[in-house]
């Protein structure tokens, strides 16, 4: 890819000739936008068929401002020298012959038909549409002549931009957020620091007052969604009587303008119900499984006791996040440069729609000597698009499959190197007879030591496994998204079962690895008999695995939900200026949600990073916990190896010396 890929092909639009709009040290270097001659021709079923417009592009400056066509300006190119100028920048270069005829000049594609007033988008000019009383127009002209002696209606240049107003709408609310993020980053920063703050701070707490902390957790969420109901009411019942409050969102249709469904009451319901629902869920979850829950904060004590003995280990998810940054980046250049490693591709564009040899591949260099110009006037041999006909360019998607099946192995591989680390650490405290005096000096670098050195093909290995399966999930997702509308219900109903059965197999693979590279971390065993044993260690211990294991990951959650629901109340109040001791400090927003958002997926996720930590440290003594009970009697010659707390915790029973 890195040999035969050229991201220019990306980055600049080509023209007919091939050559890149804007590009430095090239006669286009000052012309950055690609310029259609006549793009009613866009609207033909060619550009379906060849993925490119069969009409003359060029490179330009600048797109055309005002309405003209060559006829006219031709006509009054003797007293009205500037028209022609103007107009001449939009034909072919070195083109200055206005005494040719029309019928030539316009066979030939010296110059376009027309120009209309355009504006760029991609660095390509596009019709200036706008609304305007509800009617489009084009510089606020309904019609427009074509150089051919017909008036067309701007809807004309609508189909032939096909969506293109869309896109445009896109582009001015994707303005309009670029602006808000501009106005209100260093906000933004400041959310996501108390983030890291609140979520740092809770970690450090939960050594001391886990129970409460958690409860604080439970109740906290509890309180946010309770008072996300009570204000969904509120603006329910205070639109009430507004004059089109009534309305649907269907009636409406969908808006640009986000705003616009926040005046609607039927939204406000929507989200009074959801959040209710979310509410009682909750409840009867805390109701059913409250006996479970304080098993599990007091798992969690010995957790955050671990910990507090290896501080170092909440910032290791730095380390995964840059590891799999460097993933990313590598993946997404090899796919960019892949997607541009075809060579550039020319075709016969002719004006005749009878001419035999329109469609077919040509050779610029050679295409005057032949007799297609003579067969077919007015025929050129213009740029089509890049790729290519040899081996390389048809195997060029799979190549591309090998690069996200690249990309998926080395970042779970990242994540597995992170998770053996951590519980390599973790495992390090468990193990220690005399704690804290028996741990190890600098468990956490140790362990990435050991992870590093004995325990690479182990985690690639798993790391393959996991990477084999998602790829047929994103293979399946392809088929499916290539086959909709074709297919019968047998196939869609197989294609469903598909995925559905590979989904369930990548969180089973993903749950195994996970303590397969726990045990790995303990024992150094390679991944195959790691797997096995902790695969049969947790089904000796499954009511276990299902109490503990999942109500810890529950309690987690609502941790993230908290961290990241309370900073999010804290910015919807700052941004919205109701906090009058900073009401003056807010930032003029177009749309306050931009922020807010951020703020609130950005605090999410750094609660995410922190507490993965301390869920991969429950797992960890977790699985050490039953392996300890399986080796160890209690005895003086098998003694446990856990505190104190957790005898009483989790294995009372157990816990009895074995009799002889």
């Amino acid at each position: 890819a890195w040999v035969h890929g050229d991201p220019r092909k990306v980055v600049y639009p080509t023209d007919s000739y091939g050559q890149f709009c804007g590009q430095k040290d090239t006669p286009n270097e000052n012309k950055t936008l690609l310029f259609y001659f006549n793009i009613l021709k866009c609207a033909s079923p060619a550009v379906l068929i060849n993925l490119q417009c069969p009409t003359t592009q060029l490179c330009v400056s600048k797109c055309p401002d005002r309405f003209a066509t060559y006829i006219d300006v031709q006509a009054s190119y003797r007293y009205k020298a500037d028209h022609w100028n103007y107009f001449k920048q939009f034909c072919k270069p070195g083109f200055n012959n206005p005494r040719k005829s029309v019928a030539q000049v316009l066979r030939d594609e010296d110059c376009p038909s027309m120009i209309i007033p355009s504006r760029p988008f991609l660095k390509r000019c596009f019709p200036d549409f706008s609304t305007k009383n509800g009617v489009l127009t084009v510089a606020n002209q309904t019609t427009f002549k074509d150089g051919r002696g017909k008036t067309r209606n701007v809807t004309d240049l609508r189909e032939a931009a096909n969506g293109i107003n869309i896109v445009l709408d896109a582009r001015s609310v994707g303005m309009k957020i670029f602006e808000d993020y501009a106005s209100s980053w260093y906000w933004i920063l400041i959310g996501l620091f108390i983030a890291m703050v609140v979520s740092l701070l809770f970690l450090v707490l939960l050594r001391f007052t886990a129970g409460v902390l958690f409860w604080i957790f439970i109740f906290g969420v509890i309180g946010i969604i309770g008072y996300g109901t009570w204000h969904c009411y509120w603006e329910y019942s205070h639109l009430k009587g507004t004059p089109g409050s009534d309305l649907t969102v269907y009636d409406i249709g969908f808006q640009t303008d986000f705003r616009v469904y926040l005046q609607l009451r039927q939204t406000w319901l929507a989200f009074m119900i959801i959040l209710c629902v979310v509410e009682v869920i909750i409840i009867l979850m805390l109701i059913f499984l409250r006996n479970r829950i304080r098993i599990a904060i007091a798992l969690l004590k010995e957790g955050s006791r671990a910990i507090g003995y290896i501080m170092s280990t909440l910032f290791y998810p730095i380390v995964t996040f840059l590891l799999i940054a460097v993933c990313i980046s590598y993946w997404a250049v090899t796919a960019v440069f892949l997607a541009t490693s075809g060579e550039p591709v020319y075709k016969v564009m002719a004006n005749q729609t009878l001419c035999a040899y329109a469609n077919l591949s040509c050779d610029p260099e050679t295409f005057n000597k032949t007799n297609v110009t003579k067969l077919c006037p007015g025929a050129q041999c213009t740029f089509a698009f890049y790729g290519g006909e040899s081996l390389y360019h048809k195997y060029i998607f799979i190549f591309q499959l090998a690069n996200a099946f690249v990309f998926l192995w080395l970042v779970n591989f990242a994540i597995a190197l992170g998770q053996c680390t951590l519980a390599g650490a973790f495992a390090s405290y468990y193990w220690a007879f005399r704690k804290p005096a028996d741990i190890p000096l600098w468990p956490l670098f140790s362990s990435f030591g050991r992870a590093i050195r004995y325990h690479t093909g182990s985690l690639a290995f798993g790391a393959l496994i996991l990477a084999i399966v998602q790829l047929i999930r994103v293979i399946l997702e392809y088929l499916d998204h290539k086959l909709k509308g074709t297919q019968n219900s047998f196939t869609r109903f197989l294609l469903c079962c598909l995925k559905c059965c590979f989904w369930c197999l990548e969180k089973f693979i993903k749950f195994i690895n996970r303590n397969a590279y726990i045990m790995i971390a303990i024992y150094g065993k390679n991944f195959c008999t790691s797997a096995k044993e902790a695969f049969y260690l947790l089904m000796r211990n499954v009511v276990r695995v299902a109490v503990l294991d999942k109500v810890t990951d529950f309690l987690l959650f609502l941790g993230k939900i908290l961290v990241a629901g309370g900073v999010g109340v804290l910015a919807f109040f700052f941004f919205t200026q109701r906090i009058p001791v900073f009401a003056k400090e807010a930032p003029t927003l177009n749309y306050y949600w931009v922020p807010l958002l951020t703020v609130i997926i950005g605090s999410y996720l750094v609660a995410h990073g922190f507490f993965s930590v301390y869920a991969m440290c429950v797992d960890t003594l977790f699985l050490c916990f039953c392996e300890d009970l399986e080796r160890n009697d209690g005895s003086t010659a098998k003694p446990y190896f856990m505190s104190a707390s957790l005898h009483r915790i989790l294995g009372k029973k157990e816990l009895s010396p074995k009799k002889a």
